[in-house]
């Protein structure tokens, strides 16, 4: 017997079909449309073709910001990854102190991006911050606004004590839905406390470290305020990572069809590399 099919279901996924393509699909043609014109005002541009893609792969500046930003994003990801499982599995499991440390953890998630920036503009002053003044007077020669690797160091920092609560919390929730049947086994097996971790607790949490690790890197790949807000890019170019190449581009140049073609560029990056994390991460977890 042939059974009917329902397809009135279509008119509750039609609303948002019609929002993502309004926020989503519409702007991204635009984008494709401008990168394939030089765009001189807003009523002369010219077709180019391929030539602003070709010109911005070409372009030593570019191939610089690249590589600052694949170290930045990795660093972060090597550092923020281990400490927040790390900061998870020492965190209470019970009583009242559960949620007075999830509050705390969460707390540098409330705070905005921009002011991120100007709250580490101040705390790493070498003349009044706490930071800048603690390390000059262990006598280590610290001035993120003159030395090169201070300020790579203090953007990685900071990003490390914005984002990292974000792991954290993310790794807490993947151990609590952990059955407590496995803990009790593995204490009738003897189990030392690496071997439950190696064994129980991080098999577990691979659903939980891939979104993790695919958060963290999308958006340590598009970092823009915190950097710009605290050294603007400097000293030099150590802390011009891709978003603020391109902001310039666009905005400070008014190059817009070279900008359309890079912001293509630079999704494509992020959407390759993040491909690869969740490929490898999930082929991992099936061996």
């Amino acid at each position: 017997m042939d059974r009917t099919q329902n397809n009135y279901a279509w008119l509750f996924v039609l609303p948002v079909l019609v929002l993502v393509a309004f926020s989503a699909i519409i702007p991204l043609m635009t984008v494709v449309n401008y990168s394939v014109q030089d765009v001189l005002d807003a009523n002369t541009r010219f077709f180019v073709g391929d030539e602003w893609y070709r010109e911005i792969l070409r372009d030593p500046q570019l191939h610089a910001a690249l590589g600052r930003q694949l170290v930045f994003s990795f660093s972060v990801l090597a550092v923020q990854i281990p400490l927040g499982i790390a900061i998870a599995l020492c965190m209470p499991t019970r009583g009242i102190w559960v949620a007075v440390t999830l509050v705390l953890v969460a707390l540098p998630l409330l705070v905005p991006w921009n002011v991120v920036g100007t709250i580490w503009q101040l705390f790493a002053r070498s003349d009044i911050g706490l930071l800048g003044v603690t390390l000059n007077g262990l006598g280590i020669e610290y001035n993120y606004t003159r030395g090169r690797w201070a300020a790579w160091l203090t953007v990685l920092a900071m990003d490390v004590w914005h984002w990292t609560s974000l792991v954290v919390l993310l790794c807490y929730s993947g151990l609590r839905a952990i059955p407590d049947a496995y803990y009790q086994a593995a204490r009738i097996d003897g189990a030392s406390r690496w071997a439950v971790f190696r064994h129980v607790q991080l098999p577990r949490l691979t659903g939980v470290l891939t979104i993790a690790v695919l958060l963290r890197f999308m958006d340590s790949f598009m970092i823009y305020a915190e950097p710009f807000v605290l050294t603007g890019g400097g000293p030099g170019s150590t802390t011009t990572f891709l978003s603020q190449f391109l902001t310039t581009m666009a905005v400070a140049q008014f190059d817009i069809g070279r900008a359309a073609a890079f912001s293509l560029i630079y999704f494509l990056i992020i959407l390759a590399i993040s491909w690869v994390f969740y490929t490898v991460i999930t082929r991992s977890t099936k061996i």
